[in-house]
């Protein structure tokens, strides 16, 4: 965090759109101050786009007023239901709002709004960091209200509540959401009392869109250090709450002496190292996902102690059901995460027996395009306290690795069809569908994976003629030109 002088927040409003801004709120006689992020963000010098502006009076008519100041070349969107009003002008997005103070009732989040003043404005706000606001009328431009001492609370890296957490949290309690989403992000703690709170207050959540605290949770996704979130959310009760299928994966059994590592912290320390590598939102839900069948799959067996037999190909079918309560998209982006779960433990079962050609084409294959990311995760994956064996692992992905690219340089088999169709296979043998031409085909796609034949046309017609002779099938008429 970074501290500024008065003159020195100025600075950081000196972009045309804010003279803009406030020459109009003074023409109409207005109280008029940036809130919230905005605010926040240039204290802790963050990139932010979201321009929140409080007029003590209507902000639709403010935000009109300016369109017809900026002239051509500005766009103004009123949204009346709402009372605000969005200016965008040369990629600039302004958000105006009256100021205006809420009261809820317990079976929803949606308020009841009524005018108000500024300082019922900052009232309202969910955290002290976000109820900063900058004036910018022209006789107090730049001046900060920090009502609440947010200022402070960034210097502690403090998350805190303005009012009375047990209201805050009650009248909407996306806010607990937000609370752990916020501490995640900026790498913030969250104050005693405000978490207290929050746990207090975890059933609440239960009145809230599964479409809103999907949108927290991939916020608390794409964080830096996104095992923070989750392990916020275990904390406080809110995760058997939103997400039961991960909150069940955290425990430890142990018999006869044996036990199994805490696959909820498995998954958590995966999930941060492969948020080192990629911003994918999907790539570290599949990091998130790739061992949630565990606990369905876990068995003690006296010879081999604890298994999770078959986990991979349960985890991939459990996608579908888990994407869908949390609506979350059902389309590409869940196959591909489904993809993910059932491949993860191909590349590892390679890299610690003999990395032969036929198992890396079959892999190379079944990922296609997806690959590289494949690679990612099971990188990501390995989480063993054993250096040695940590390092015999990454060496062997890399060996992989290399015959991944050496054998889609010369086989080509990335994506790829069999060379021969299954209308040729019906033209050449005068079949119509039937078992034999999916054996035949199948057969020829086998013969390339494991190098039998090269992944060529000419051999793998070659190769059709000769297996077909075995089952018993005979050529019609010649139709090979």
């Amino acid at each position: 965090m970074i501290e500024l002088t008065q003159e020195e927040l100025k600075q950081q409003f000196s972009e045309p759109i804010f003279t803009q801004i406030s020459e109009t709120a003074d023409a109409l006689g207005l109280e008029c101050y940036v809130v919230g992020g905005y605010v926040r963000d240039i204290f802790l010098q963050r990139p932010s786009k979201d321009i929140d502006v409080v007029v003590v009076g209507s902000g639709i008519a403010m935000a009109e007023a300016l369109g017809k100041r900026l002239g051509r070349g500005a766009n103004v969107s009123v949204f009346k239901n709402f009372g605000t009003a969005q200016v965008k002008y040369k990629g600039t997005e302004v958000e105006f709002v009256g100021a205006r103070k809420e009261s809820y009732q317990r079976d929803s989040r949606k308020p009841i709004v009524e005018d108000g003043t500024l300082e019922d404005d900052q009232n309202r706000r969910d955290f002290t960091i976000n109820a900063l606001a900058v004036c910018l009328n022209k006789a107090r431009f730049g001046e900060l209200i920090d009502p609440f001492n947010g200022m402070a609370d960034m210097k502690e890296k403090n998350i805190r509540t303005p009012l009375d957490p047990d209201i805050t949290f009650s009248d909407d309690p996306l806010r607990m959401m937000r609370c752990i989403r916020f501490a995640t992000q900026l790498g913030f703690y969250i104050d005693d009392d405000t978490f207290d709170s929050l746990r207090r207050n975890v059933e609440r959540i239960k009145i809230i869109s599964q479409e809103r605290i999907a949108d927290e949770l991939n916020k608390i996704i794409l964080s830096p250090i996104p095992s923070k979130g989750f392990v916020e959310l275990e904390r406080s009760g809110l995760l058997p709450l939103i997400f039961p299928e991960l909150a069940a994966m955290q425990g430890v059994d142990t018999r006869n002496g044996r036990a199994h590592k805490d696959n909820f912290y498995h998954t958590l320390e995966v999930l941060d190292n492969i948020s080192k590598h990629t911003d994918n939102l999907w790539l570290r839900w599949s990091a998130l996902l790739h061992d949630i069948a565990k606990p369905v799959t876990k068995r003690w067996e006296p010879r081999a102690g604890w298994t999770f037999h078959n986990h991979n190909f349960i985890g991939e079918r459990m996608v579908p059901t888990i994407f869908r309560s949390m609506k979350l998209p059902m389309n590409e982006k869940m196959k591909y995460v489904q993809k993910m779960v059932g491949l993860h433990m191909r590349p590892i079962a390679i890299a610690d027996d003999v990395v032969t050609d036929s198992a890396v084409r079959r892999l190379l294959f079944e990922a296609g395009d997806d690959i590289d990311d494949l690679m990612t995760l099971c990188e990501a994956d390995i989480t063993s306290k054993n250096t040695e064996r940590k390092q015999r692992f990454l060496n062997n992905f890399q060996l992989v690795r290399q015959k991944l690219k050496d054998l889609e340089e010369k086989d080509r088999v990335r994506n790829f069809q069999p060379p021969v169709s299954g209308e040729e296979i019906m033209k050449v043998f005068g079949l119509h569908p039937c078992q034999e031409v999916g054996s035949l085909k199948s057969a020829i796609k086998d013969a390339i994976l494991d190098g039998v034949i090269p992944n060529e046309y000419e051999a793998a017609y070659a190769f059709m003629l000769e297996r077909a002779a075995k089952m018993g099938l005979k050529q019609v008429e010649e139709t090979k030109e």
